[in-house]
């Protein structure tokens, strides 16, 4: 069952960094998200942007840049910013931190900064504010453009236009819309941020016009969460569309600054469509975008008429029998408008091709010599080599390694040492990026890389935060999918001072759904710092990303179509049978802990197999999937109505007389993604089965724990399992 992966196998880490004398223990504070360590004891990083084609280092009162040399001189520093604040008679106290700087010209010595209440544009030169714009009420989100000396902002779901090309507040700001509302959102998100949607504004190249979302929820009824934070406990209503019924409509509008006027984009009946990969033409005239339907199985991407909003053609269709998902604008190329990059899985993997406007078709894909890796991200363009920079897995599975590939023949050129992860960040004109990278055994490291040449300067290296302390060993290896032939990779922490010749419990880690995988081949193949925690205390802990899971292509994801848990639980059975076959391991003593779709996956298991895992901690839960959102919901399980069969095998409310094990399930009290229903459910259920799982909550908290909640999370966690396990 078991076999061999290139990379390294196995790494000990305590190998290097530690020697066996007196070694301290960790605490969840120096592993855990939020704890009072936590930031101290991750191997250090380096936050970085460009201006133009100079590097800067972002901290959160200072900014430094990288001369001739390869030496840091500080820019300016944030007590800079203060005195300029203070100055033009603005409160130092809401100054943002230099963190956020970003750098939109490279002609001029300015820098953008913001926070919920102001945006500054700071001259660290004159050391003054240029411009800057405040808002009497806190902005959660704003865009902001150059070209357009403007941002636009979101206030009382309406949208507003603020210019910032004169000091002042946002008083005298354009109000594009009027009649935003609960149910009427201008200038946000929408789709529940499936198909990349990340923003609701999009500023033309040249500034003179804004493209905005409009969401109307009128029809979809308000799911009610509750606000404790009252004497009297108050609604807090969400609108929560679930899987087949009637979901949102969106339009498309376009503003344009001159004649303070909106057209709207003619997508005819918007009634269970999708709109996505909005992208404006270079030259500021045409609106490109995504138009998916409600079955998410046809693709067409449409060009508009940015001036009157009018439908021009249909580029190209995508059909798919399971589902397509367009999660990618189109980029232009920047030495030719009329040619641009898309995205798609038609091959099986995700590929870039190149399409040409004057031909009407797609040229060539660019990225397909490379069978069985995909593409992860388009980082920018080297325009003097005419060659695109990616980040892909086509060195090997568990890698993201960068590429620069030429436009013109396909021809591709590595740009890293061909091991670990990699992410980047591409001067203006494509000849460096900044390599932040990381392997099994590199904590991190940060280089700055010539595009053209492969040449790179080693900026930042970092291997000692864990220095004296017990590290346990993490191995990393394959095994096959209960269909046989497909190879899946895991990880495995083992106990610290391990004795094979003893017998450990060991934990279940699991996710084992879409967009997500847990082990690749960063340092520690990717662990989770409660993993060495509970190594520490003497358990096992395994991770094994199944079929469904991301970035092996879109087969090994949507072979769990329609039967979400089926397939992902027969290849994590595939795991607990390789860990009962290990001396070391108590096959009597096995637990299970998942967050999200792993709450679901946990429980699943516990339900499905309840002679096998002892005790189990579900966080944040999927119990029935006809509770869950459209958008998401839909893609894999299709609709309650036309997948009765899928929909009723997989609620685990039917099978809530099966547990025997201790079950723990947790969730955010005001969850907006998984709904507390989904766990409220499922404690009906029990309580109708005679069964007992135990419960705990946190008021207030959303889908994930923040801060120190996270904190007190694994230590209730790991209670649990102490208690139930051991």
């Amino acid at each position: 069952m078991k076999t061999k992966y290139s990379l390294l196998i196995v790494i000990s880490l305590a190998t290097m960094l530690t020697s066996m004398a007196q070694l301290k223990p960790f605490t969840l504070d120096d592993l855990i998200p939020g704890g009072k360590n936590y930031r101290a004891m991750q191997p250090a990083t380096m936050a970085n942007t460009w201006w133009g084609n100079r590097l800067i280092r972002l901290e959160s009162t200072k900014c430094s840049i990288l001369n001739p040399g390869n030496r840091w001189a500080t820019l300016t520093e944030q007590q800079d910013v203060k005195d300029a604040m203070s100055a033009a008679g603005l409160n130092a106290k809401d100054c943002p931190s230099l963190a956020t700087a970003r750098f939109p010209d490279a002609s001029h010595s300015e820098m953008v900064l913001q926070n919920a209440k102001c945006l500054l544009i700071y001259d660290w030169k004159l050391k003054r504010l240029a411009h800057y714009v405040t808002f009497k009420t806190e902005a959660s989100w704003h865009d902001y453009s150059a070209a357009a000396g403007a941002v636009a902002y979101n206030r009382g779901n309406n949208l507003y236009i603020a210019k910032t090309n004169h000091a002042g507040n946002d008083e005298e700001a354009l109000q594009v819309s009027t009649d935003g509302s609960h149910d009427i959102v201008y200038g946000q998100s929408v789709h529940r941020n499936e198909f990349g949607i990340s923003k609701g504004t999009f500023w033309s190249p040249d500034g003179k016009r804004l493209c905005f979302y409009r969401m109307d929820q009128s029809m979809v009824p308000d799911y009610p969460l509750v606000d404790i934070g009252h004497r009297i406990a108050e609604p807090q209503p969400i609108k929560y569309p679930m899987a087949g019924t009637a979901s949102h409509k969106v339009s498309i509008g376009i503003f344009n600054m001159r004649s303070k006027e909106t057209v709207w984009l003619e997508t005819g009946d918007n009634t269970n469509q999708y709109y996505c990969g909005i992208t404006w033409s270079p030259d500021s005239r045409k609106i490109y975008l995504y138009n998916l339907n409600r079955d998410q199985n046809h693709a067409r991407l449409i060009q508009f008429d940015a001036s009157t909003g009018r439908q021009e053609k249909v580029i190209m269709e995508e059909r798919h029998a399971k589902y397509v998902e367009p999660q990618h604008g189109l980029t232009f190329l920047p030495w030719d408008d009329d040619k641009f990059i898309y995205w798609s899985q038609q091959s099986g993997y995700d590929n870039l091709y190149l399409y040409s406007l004057k031909q009407g078709r797609a040229i060539r894909n660019l990225t397909s010599g490379h069978k069985g890796g995909v593409v992860l991200d388009l980082l920018g363009f080297n325009p003097a080599q005419r060659s695109v920079i990616i980040s892909t897995t086509w060195a090997a599975p568990l890698q993201h390694n960068l590429f620069s590939v030429r436009v013109d023949d396909g021809q591709a050129t590595p740009l890293d040492g061909g091991q670990g992860v990699h992410s980047g960040k591409l001067s203006a004109d494509g000849s460096q990026i900044i390599d932040s990278w990381t392997s099994p055994d590199v904590p991190r490291k940060v280089d700055l890389v010539q595009t053209a040449t492969g040449k790179r300067v080693t900026l930042l290296e970092n291997y000692g935060q864990w220095k004296g302390h017990a590290i346990p060993e993490i191995t990393c290896g394959t095994l096959k999918a209960a269909d046989g032939k497909t190879n899946l990779f895991y990880r495995m922490v083992k106990p610290v001072n391990f004795d094979a010749n003893k017998k450990y419990p060991a934990i279940v880690y699991v996710y084992g759904g879409p967009h997500t995988r847990l082990v690749n081949a960063s340092w520690g193949y990717g662990y989770r710092g409660w993993e060495i925690y509970m190594a520490q205390l003497g358990y096992v802990m395994f991770i094994l990303d199944g079929r469904g899971s991301s970035e092996r292509g879109l087969e090994f994801e949507n072979v769990t179509f329609r039967q979400l848990g089926t397939e992902e639980m027969r290849d994590q059975m595939r795991g607990v049978e390789f860990l009962k076959s290990l001396p070391y391991v108590d096959g009597t003593r096995l637990g299970v802990h998942g967050w999200s779709f792993g709450g679901f996956m946990t429980t699943d298991l516990m339900l499905t197999y309840p002679e096998v895992f002892k005790a189990g901690v579900a966080g944040g839960p999927v119990i029935d999937w006809s509770l869950y959102e459209v958008m998401y919901g839909e893609r894999y399980m299709d609709t309650p109505q036309t997948n009765p069969e899928g929909y009723h095998d997989n609620n685990l409310c039917l099978r809530a007389g099966n547990l025997k094990g201790r079950l723990l399930i947790v969730f955010g009290y005001n969850d907006p993604v998984c709904v507390p229903q989904h766990t409220l459910s499922f404690l009906r259920a029990c309580a109708d089965a005679g069964t007992h799982p135990d419960l705990f909550t946190y008021p207030g908290a959303e889908h994930n724990m923040a801060g120190h909640d996270r904190v007190h999370l694994y230590e209730h966690i790991t209670r649990y399992f102490e208690d139930h396990l051991k």
